[in-house]
Formats: C-alpha cells, sequence, structure tokens
C-alpha cells in the first residue's frame, strides 16, 4: 500500500502545489510522521520533493517538476472524474474525452486484470434519474461550463419556481453538480451561497469580471452547506395518512422523502406520517385516489376535499349514472 500512498502525494502536491502535511495525513488516513517519512522516500527516488516548516509551511514539489503517469489529457482526465454520474460526460461535452480516456486507461491495465475490466463495463450500469419522472429540459451548460473553468463571474437570467418572470443576477460560481440527474450550478451572490437549477437559467453571460469566491472555500464545502439547508429544511406540515398496502411500493418511490416514519402495516391499509412545506403541497396525494386517505390534520383534508370537488364539477356531467361507466 505504500506505493499507492507515494503516487497519492506525488499527485496531490502536482495539483496542489503546496499541501500542509496534517492536510495529507488526513486525505491519506495515517499521522503526519508517516507523511514525512513517504516525502523522504520520493526525495530518496529522485522526485525534486520539500517539506517548508511553520505556520504556513507544508510539503511540495520544486516548481516545473511536472510528471505524466496515465498520459491522459486535461479533458480525458476531467471525464473520469464524471463517470459515477452515467450521462453527465455529456451534458459537459466529454464524450469522445470519455472513450479516450477508457481506452488509454485499459491499455495500462495489466494484461490479467483486462477481461475484468471489460466485463464490469458490460455488467454495470448507472442510470441516475428517477422512475416516471417526464423528459427532462434541454439544458445548455456550454457558458456555466466555460465561467466556472475561467474563473469567471457570469451574469443570469434566472426563473425560480412558481414566478412567472425572470431574474437578473451576478453570480460568483464555484462549480457545477448532477444530483439525480438534474444539473446545479453553485454560486455566490453577494457573498452569499446560492443553487441555481440549471434548467430554470433562461439567459447565462460570461462576464470579464475574475471571480470573488470566499477565502477557503471549495464547492464540495459549498455544495454541502446548500445541500444540508434543504434537507434540514423544517417541514411546516405534519400529515398522517393511510395507503392501500397494495400501492405501497408506488406511494413510496414518489413519496418517500417526505416520510417522517417507516410504514405502520395495519391489514389491507398501512399508517404513514409524511413533512410537507405547507398545505397546497398535500394535493399530489390526490394522484392514489380512494386508495390512500388523509387522517389528519383537518385542514389538509379540507384541501383535498376542495380540489377533488373541484374536479368532480369539472368532469361530473360527463358521467352517466345509469351507464355505470359503460358506452351507452
Amino acid at each position: 500500500m505504500k506505493s499507492d500512498r507515494l503516487l497519492s502525494i506525488l499527485l496531490l502536491l502536482q495539483t496542489r502545489g503546496l499541501v500542509p502535511a496534517t492536510e495529507l495525513a488526513e486525505r491519506l488516513d495515517v499521522s503526519v510522521r508517516t507523511i514525512y517519512r513517504d516525502v523522504e522516500a520520493l526525495s530518496a527516488s529522485g522526485v525534486p520533493v520539500y517539506a517548508e516548516r511553520g505556520r504556513h509551511g507544508g510539503i511540495a514539489l520544486l516548481p516545473g517538476f511536472r510528471t505524466d503517469v496515465t498520459g491522459l489529457t486535461a479533458d480525458e482526465s476531467r471525464a473520469l472524474f464524471v463517470l459515477a454520474a452515467q450521462g453527465a460526460h455529456a451534458a459537459l461535452g466529454l464524450d469522445e474525452a470519455l472513450g479516450s480516456a477508457l481506452r488509454k486507461v485499459m491499455a495500462a491495465l495489466p494484461e490479467p486484470h483486462r477481461p475484468a475490466a471489460e466485463l464490469t463495463s458490460r455488467r454495470i450500469l448507472v442510470d441516475p434519474d428517477r422512475w416516471l419522472r417526464g423528459p427532462a429540459p434541454a439544458v445548455d451548460l456550454g457558458t456555466l461550463h466555460d465561467a466556472v473553468f475561467a474563473d469567471r463571474r457570469l451574469r443570469l437570467r434566472y426563473r425560480h419556481s412558481g414566478a412567472r418572470t425572470p431574474r437578473t443576477y451576478t453570480v460568483d460560481p464555484y462549480g457545477l453538480v448532477a444530483k439525480a440527474g438534474v444539473w446545479y450550478l453553485v454560486a455566490d451572490h453577494r457573498g452569499t451561497p446560492r443553487l441555481y437549477r440549471a434548467d430554470r437559467i433562461r439567459r447565462a453571460t460570461v462576464t470579464g469580471e475574475r471571480v470573488r469566491r470566499r477565502a477557503g472555500v471549495e464547492l464540495a464545502d459549498a455544495w454541502e452547506v446548500l445541500r444540508r439547508q434543504v434537507e434540514d429544511r423544517p417541514a411546516g406540515l405534519r400529515v398522517r395518512a393511510r395507503v392501500h398496502t397494495s400501492r405501497l411500493d408506488l406511494f413510496v418511490r414518489l413519496h418517500g422523502g417526505r416520510l417522517t416514519a417507516g410504514p405502520e402495516p395495519a391489514g389491507e391499509w398501512t399508517l404513514v406520517e409524511l413533512a410537507f412545506p405547507d398545505v397546497r403541497h398535500t394535493r399530489s396525494l390526490l394522484a392514489f385516489g380512494p386508495d390512500l386517505e388523509v387522517l389528519d390534520p383537518p385542514e389538509a383534508r379540507a384541501e383535498l376535499a376542495r380540489r377533488a370537488a373541484a374536479v368532480v364539477e369539472l368532469y361530473g356531467a360527463d358521467v352517466s349514472p345509469a351507464s355505470d361507466g359503460a358506452p351507452g
């Protein structure tokens, strides 16, 4: 494992420049003393690596030293980092780079390992899209991609959910995130982290100004803050309902993210508890018709009764009581 660790240190230094020994130790799950021993081993093997002592010190390579471990180009390397999200490379225009990178990786593998690697590519498929989603709107990530890698500010025309007209923002991008098949731009607006769904961006323009990110904040840090804001958002309404057990699987697929407790079987029915932002969002439960009944709170029952009555009023005139739904 030491050879793997030495290679990891070399690649981190080549990518990051000066890196504190404590950070290397944390990333590689070893002690700081082990890191310094590894640095001595790299130096003894001819790698021009050195340690800077002091508060702002760390480990670094001599300026100008580079090692090409894989032979990959910059685009191919980026393509490898988005392999986990099937289709993400296509959205970023890295299809050809991905194919080229995989061919190089396959050629670099020892002969005994190649059949297993080839079989894995045929037997494992990652599809990030959820079931029963409509067709995803077309998203042009080109301008966002350019701003992210050029470290330039972006001017956006962005339409928020439920808004009729878009608004204009000048933002400082950290990067792009693909979450469950949906692309988001993570950026600061006036120094505050914000999340912009790519398919709601009506227009994006790269400005000539350099990006103004908060010191020490990386994409992963900003994403973690925003992700927690969404997931830890307090629910405005708690709903208790019963679902016909025959429809429970579909119900969980569609509303599993709203469940606040595990379903409780009760004969032909299953009791569930859900959290909604407000009473209007409970309308989605009407899709289950008589196979789902909201038990409380009363305002949720009243809201569904009003919506159901509106549906009956809309279609009721088309129903003939004598025909029982059969053609007359």
